[in-house]
């Protein structure tokens, strides 16, 4: 029973994600592709006046449902948080948001939101590093992180 209360929230945030869309003027964007799934994900963050605060973040693309649920979930515990302690997200913590056993693929699908993460933060003082635990250390390599206004 208690898989099934997990699976319905894993559910829940890929029917309806949390934070999906675009921003106006996001200050920083990142992207990560998962080859493997075909997932696309792009996080876009919105800080406050003196950088050092997610006021807003949003989230776009298409990926399966662990993919959506994890990006949903991630943006969500994020939101209104310091740039120094998002900084400091790693894998375990994605993987403890969706809380059940994730095969070597379908973590790849639950990581693609963190890694976007990790190319929007990697031009700021306060750099995501993905490279800890089980070997994801090429977890920036895939995109370039892109900052700044959009034109």
């Amino acid at each position: 029973m208690a898989w099934d209360m997990y699976q319905e929230r894993i559910l829940d945030h890929y029917k309806r994600p949390r934070n999906f869309g675009h921003l106006d003027h996001p200050d920083l964007t990142g992207s990560e592709n998962n080859p493997l799934c075909g997932d696309r994900i792009t996080v876009e963050l919105s800080l406050d006046g003196a950088k050092k605060t997610i006021q807003d973040v949003k989230f776009n693309g298409d990926g399966c449902a662990i993919s959506v649920a994890s990006a949903s979930m991630l943006t969500s515990k994020i939101k209104g948080q310091p740039l120094a302690q998002v900084s400091k997200t790693h894998r375990q913590d994605v993987e403890k948001m969706l809380a059940i056993p994730l095969s070597p693929v379908r973590i790849k699908c639950a990581l693609t939101s963190l890694k976007a993460l990790a190319n929007a933060l990697g031009a700021t003082d306060t750099p995501l590093d993905t490279s800890d635990g089980g070997g994801e250390a090429e977890a920036g390599a895939a995109s370039a992180p892109s900052a700044g206004n959009p034109a």
